[in-house]
């Protein structure tokens, strides 16, 4: 049976709880999805001319090197997509890539992934104030409720961010020993 991704992956906007779970394991399994040549458990459907492809295939590699199988999403026309799923050990998440270069754009990068997932990766390939990172982070949960965790990649260091962990009054405490 032929299935159209592009549908495939509007039906995402409509779903929650197990059913979206579900859909996304029958995205990841389509036959769409392609090895991508030179690298270990990264798929992909295409778009390597997509301009953004290169940052999406370097965090693709340090999700692996954390022990992720990563499907790289297409962009279609017309449909506001998260750009990966992410599994392991059969848990699946779909996740909106950030690749942070400035000084202070975090909080406008994060608002940008509302309506697409409620998982957003923080790819950081510049030095970013960790006090200030963590009041952005907090700010993005507080007018996103559907928000649900922000991954974090910094070299070869992953943090996850969860909403109830802002809740904490001692966040940005812990979150800059975290991350610094």
């Amino acid at each position: 049976m032929e299935y159209d991704i592009a549908l495939e992956l509007a039906r995402l906007h409509i779903l929650n709880g197990a059913d979206f779970v579900r859909q996304l394991k029958f995205l990841a399994g389509l036959s769409d999805f392609k090895p991508v040549k030179g690298e270990t458990n990264i798929y992909s459907v295409g778009g390597e001319n997509n301009e953004d492809y290169y940052n999406l295939l370097n965090a693709a590699r340090k999700a692996v090197g954390l022990g992720y199988r990563v499907f790289i999403l297409p962009n279609p026309q017309g449909i506001r997509t998260a750009d990966f799923i992410f599994e392991r050990k059969g848990i699946y998440k779909m996740y909106d890539l950030k690749t942070i270069q400035g000084k202070s754009s975090v909080l406008n990068r994060l608002l940008e992934s509302v309506g697409q997932t409620n998982h957003v990766l923080l790819n950081m390939t510049t030095p970013y104030n960790a006090r200030l990172l963590a009041a952005q982070i907090k700010t993005f949960f507080a007018v996103n409720p559907e928000a649900m965790e922000v991954l974090i990649f910094k070299g070869k260091n992953i943090i996850s961010v969860s909403r109830r962990f802002t809740y904490n009054p001692r966040f940005i405490q812990l979150f800059r020993k975290m991350y610094e």
